[in-house]
């Protein structure tokens, strides 16, 4: 859990996302509360790298459901990443991270074609 959260390759679980998402909040508000004090006014570039990785979360959660990343964008897909199961078995972003199904996937064009040889 947690190895590549600046990469948007892969597929992650919904609890990763789930967490990714609670850090964030926690983090946003500390730092909303230290913005507040006289002086502060730069304290919110603290949260660019926050985002980056929140983004990046998603658009790997949204590879585990099969979608293109940019399917964040979609008004409350946000709801269906956190909730939703992933795809069963691998798809074209990678393996099942629950692993679930990886071993056990075939190709049907591959399968078919090698039947007929």
């Amino acid at each position: 859990m947690f190895k590549a959260v600046f990469s948007f390759n892969g597929r992650i679980r919904r609890t990763e996302y789930a967490l990714t998402q609670i850090f964030y909040l926690i983090f946003l508000y500390t730092i909303m509360a230290a913005a507040e004090a006289p002086g502060n006014e730069l304290i919110g570039l603290l949260l660019l790298l926050p985002i980056y990785i929140l983004i990046a979360q998603g658009a790997k959660r949204c590879h585990d459901k099969g979608k293109s990343g940019w399917w964040m964008l979609v008004p409350f897909y946000g709801f269906v990443m956190l909730f939703g199961a992933g795809d069963y078995g691998p798809n074209e972003y990678g393996d099942n991270p629950k692993g679930e199904g990886n071993d056990e996937f075939q190709d049907p064009f591959t399968s078919e074609f090698q039947s007929k040889i």
